[in-house]
Parts: C-alpha cells; sequence; structure tokens
C-alpha cells in the first residue's frame, strides 16, 4: 500500500527513478522550492511501502475573478508504477485542495498532442480539450513534458 504525502524539497534529491523517463521534464530547484513555498498543498508525492517515490504532482492556483481556478503544472508517475490508479489519486486531491482551499472554478492542464496514453487518461478522469496552444512546447525550449 502506498501512501500520498506532502512533497518535501529533499524529495527533489530522490525522484530520479521519475524524472528520468521520456515524458517528464526536470525543472530548477528554484522551480521547485517556489511551488513547494507557495502552493505546499497542492504538490504531493505518492510513496512505496519501502520509501521509494512512485509519482508526484505539482499544482498552484492562478486567474483572477471567474477564471480562478486550479492548475496541474506537473503530473508524472515513474514507469514502473504506471497502471495503478496513481495519477488519478494524485489529480482527485489536487482537485480537492483546489476547490476546498482556494476555491477554484475548474482545474486546468497542458499536455502534450502527442501523449496519447496521457491524453487517454485525462479523458477519463473528465477532462476534455478547451483549445490547442501552437508550439507550447516548442517556444520553451526543450519543452514541459511532465505538464499536465
Amino acid at each position: 500500500m502506498s501512501v500520498v504525502r506532502p512533497f518535501k524539497a529533499t524529495d527533489m534529491f530522490k525522484f530520479n527513478n521519475i524524472n528520468l523517463d521520456i515524458w517528464t521534464e526536470t525543472y530548477g530547484i528554484s522551480f521547485y522550492l517556489s511551488y513547494l513555498s507557495r502552493w505546499p498543498d497542492l504538490c504531493c508525492v505518492q510513496q512505496a511501502p519501502n520509501g521509494h517515490m512512485m509519482g508526484y504532482i505539482l499544482g498552484k492556483a492562478e486567474g483572477h475573478g471567474q477564471e480562478w481556478h486550479g492548475h496541474v503544472t506537473a503530473l508524472t508517475v515513474a514507469p514502473e508504477y504506471r497502471r495503478l490508479s496513481l495519477a488519478r489519486k494524485m489529480i482527485n486531491l489536487l482537485e480537492m485542495v483546489s476547490d476546498a482551499t482556494y476555491k477554484g472554478y475548474f482545474v486546468d492542464l497542458y499536455v502534450r498532442c502527442t501523449n496519447h496514453v496521457a491524453i487517454r487518461m485525462y479523458e477519463g478522469l473528465g477532462y476534455s480539450v478547451y483549445r490547442r496552444v501552437r508550439e507550447y512546447y516548442g517556444s520553451l525550449g526543450k519543452g514541459r513534458a511532465g505538464e499536465g
């Protein structure tokens, strides 16, 4: 049985098994720390009984007025732990916190058009394509494949 717990700064030294996946972007330390300091309750880790990190989610609250919402910045699960509904558990937690704590009207995310597995997963969770942003990942250099 795994456990979902808050993402800690020291987890950045333990997540190689997750971040070395081709779909996951590794950000700079300051990026992770900014999320952990501003939205600690929207950042969590799925941990195995042996202490290994299985996956994580980073989120934030943003927008104005009726556009105030939660945003999934990164959601990733290590390849060896996929297909166990871990992503579903983490996104459900982010949605709940976004609603209860931040009073977000919705949750959004970005996903590469070529990441068909992730798209099917998100559609299964009730997400839909609102719009396509051309060159979103390409315009950011290496891209942010782990993002939503």
